[in-house]
């Protein structure tokens, strides 16, 4: 008898990039996920993670059922309990917290991107009454969003389609990360396009960069600043717009006065010749996108730092033009508005009673901050926060100061984590839930980086395993909440498709939803900014007290004690994250781990040399907050005075019993969760921080 074979169209969901996907079911097993050609993200491409998905759904160490623990929090012992069980531990652990404490005492906490489920998580929280709605945010995504915002209005992205004559890549690794701009970018590279590359890893696109700008990590503002400065002083900018388009120019203009070529060459190690080049090759060669990343958030300056760039974009003539930066004109721009996220059920008051808002952080950063998280935990500052629901997320690996977290983890009453595999996250929980892969439950992919929304389609059932959201209206429902959610999930689909005119059975039909592409909008009806037009010079920020112009603060600020730290500490730390793996997702996947199976440091073979470490060896990298070992690397093109780290490592083969290695090459026990924090979003210094390298212990 013949093999029933079934080929369904579907969206990858292992990071938010939408690629297109086909999945291949044989008998009722999924047997082979491939690209999609006729995805315009991917075009028929998948990254390494993409192409794991078989494997991912069907390993052995995934969780099939619902686990509370049996010994002590962190022990490894467990039982299987049934879904009602679990919902029922839940539900008297969360209303016995909030009788005590209000619903503030229990804190949600939201991982990697996930679309759709995100701010479904998020209604529960609203729902439920709690402020305590913590994410990453701070380090990621937000302070680019943000920034661009109050600067212009949108969230300006590549036009590719457009043709660039200039393309500038800052901080972000598109190879490793995003896979399908990387690709629009090369073929853009091969039509002639020359490429400004802005970083200080050989990542790579550095071979094929016209100017390679290898600037020391975290000093990206000053960087900015000199680009700036450059093409004001040399009229380099569109005259015409800025005189017709923009506020706040001559303020601008007097400002980056103080960040001449030469006085950025001593902040950020690059070159003042360089800085020029790259100042007229972007500002001259038209149309020129600017392509940035997530180490643009990492550091004391991040949301100013994209500010500067967004203000490079607008004075040269480069935003919403074809072949520039466009604002995304999204087919569905309501799927994280109120009417999904509930945001309109928690009163003023009751956000007010957050934990950190004495820190006074932008009104539009609608979320709290981890570090401010951990404090409320340890210290019951400002009150005491007993209960916590982490969902996709390991808090452990990817927090600052990663032993403060393990310590208010193990301080907690309740520990609720959702995941796929046991993460040394899951391990510390009272109770843990599997969840499903991308393959197994319906979906609506829409990212925010490409205008486009797509069908991620259900191919088949494992186990006990369930999606986010059936997880969450189970959760709903033994609270008492039910009536703010969606029995059936079409129901909730069908709200977030409204402003398209479609249901979710006729989506599922078309498969796909493209926002049209369109330029010089702003023509017509402005920016949606107060003054209708850039702000360089931002009133808002001024009123609310922070820098109207971006100001550049070093990392490392100005300190008794700073010299002895640079001959205690005398290299500077970066990171990276690898294509292989999602943050600290993976490290189980067989055929990911043969591919890159060791944390690894890359180090100048000079720096190397004089450290007595050959390639290979294992070394500790230290700084005042900790020690790691990792795998010695070496690399010319990394600057001498540099070292860069692996992001997100553990081991899952070292098993429970010291919550699998978490600590041993734990990047986040190098970094800290103390002030300073950049004003405007409270993030922390992950990028560009003091620390020294030896040869570890046989």
């Amino acid at each position: 008898m013949m093999p029933k074979e079934e080929i369904i169209q579907s969206t990858c969901g292992f990071c938010y990039s939408a690629c297109g996907v086909l999945v291949t079911v044989t008998d009722g097993k999924v047997t082979k996920v491939a690209g999609d050609p006729a995805s315009p993200i991917n075009r028929g491409r998948l990254c390494p993670k993409g192409l794991s998905a078989v494997e991912q759904l069907q390993h052995p160490r995934r969780l099939r059922h619902p686990l509370q623990r049996t010994g002590a929090r962190g022990s490894g012992q467990w039982r299987r309990i049934s879904w009602d069980q679990a919902f029922d531990r839940i539900a008297e652990a969360f209303q016995k917290t909030k009788e005590q404490y209000g619903p503030q005492g229990v804190a949600f906490v939201q991982g990697a991107a996930k679309g759709l489920i995100d701010s479904y998580h998020e209604r529960l929280a609203n729902a439920f009454g709690s402020p305590n709605f913590a994410t990453s945010g701070h380090v990621c995504f937000l302070p680019r969003l943000f920034a661009a915002k109050m600067t212009c209005g949108f969230y300006p992205v590549p036009d590719y389609q457009g043709s660039p004559a200039c393309i500038l890549v800052w901080g972000a690794n598109l190879a490793h990360t995003r896979h399908g701009e990387h690709f629009q970018a090369l073929e853009q590279l091969k039509k002639g396009a020359r490429l400004i590359l802005i970083d200080p890893l050989p990542i790579q696109l550095a071979d094929r960069a016209a100017l390679w700008l290898r600037l020391k990590p975290g000093s990206d503002l000053a960087l900015a600043l000199g680009l700036l400065h450059v093409i004001i002083n040399e009229n380099l900018y569109d005259h015409k717009f800025v005189a017709r388009w923009t506020i706040g120019f001559e303020q601008l203009q007097a400002h980056v006065q103080a960040y001449s070529p030469e006085k950025v060459e001593q902040l950020t190690w690059v070159p003042a010749e360089q800085i020029k080049q790259a100042a007229r090759m972007y500002a001259s060669l038209k149309p020129a996108c600017l392509q940035w990343g997530n180490a643009v958030d990492h550091g004391l300056n991040s949301f100013q730092t994209a500010r500067a760039l967004t203000i490079l974009r607008a004075i040269t003539g480069n935003l919403d033009v074809y072949g520039g930066d466009l604002e995304p004109l999204y087919p569905l721009p309501g799927a994280g508005s109120v009417k999904v996220t509930l945001r309109d059920r928690l009163p003023p008051e009751q956000w007010a009673k957050r934990v950190g808002a004495r820190d006074h952080l932008l009104p539009l950063f609608q979320r709290i901050l981890p570090q401010s998280l951990v404090r409320a935990v340890l210290e019951n500052d400002p009150y005491p926060l007993r209960a916590m629901y982490v969902h996709a997320s390991n808090p452990l690996l990817t927090f600052g100061n990663s032993k403060a977290v393990l310590r208010a983890l193990r301080n907690l009453d309740f520990l609720l984590v959702t995941d796929r595999f046991m993460t040394p996250t899951a391990a510390l929980a009272d109770v843990v839930l599997p969840a499903a892969t991308y393959l197994e439950y319906d979906n609506i992919i829409a990212p925010p980086y490409y205008p486009i929304a797509r069908i991620q389609q259900k191919a088949v059932e494992w186990e006990e395993c369930r999606s986010d959201y059936r997880i969450i209206n189970g959760i709903a429902e033994r609270l008492g909440l039910g009536r703010f959610f969606f029995e059936n999930l079409d129901d909730f689909f069908d709200l977030v498709l409204e402003p398209s005119g479609l249901t979710f059975r006729e989506f599922r039909e078309q498969g796909v939803l493209t926002g049209a592409r369109q330029a010089h909008k702003y023509m017509k009806k402005g920016f949606a900014t107060p003054s209708g037009k850039i702000e360089l010079d931002s009133a808002r920020l001024k009123e609310w007290g922070f820098d109207s112009l971006p100001v550049y603060h070093e990392p490392l600020e100005a300190s008794a004690d700073e010299q002895d730290l640079a001959q205690s500490y005398p290299l500077i730390l970066t990171s990276q994250k690898s294509r292989f793996y999602r943050h600290s997702d993976g490290r189980q996947i067989e055929s990911l781990r043969e591919k890159h199976s060791d944390p690894l440091a890359w180090i100048h073979p000079d720096t190397a040399e004089r450290l007595a470490i050959r390639d290979g060896d294992g070394v500790y990298l230290e700084t005042r907050q900790g020690r790691i070992k990792q795998k010695a690397r070496l690399s010319e093109k990394i600057d001498p005075r540099v070292v860069t780290a692996d992001f997100g490592w553990w081991f899952p083969e070292k098993g429970p019993a010291d919550l699998f290695g978490w600590a041993e090459a734990n990047l986040n026990g190098l970094t800290g969760d103390s002030p300073p924090f950049y004003a405007e979003m409270g993030s922390s210094q992950f990028r560009g921080i003091p620390c020294r390298v030896y040869k570890a212990e046989e």
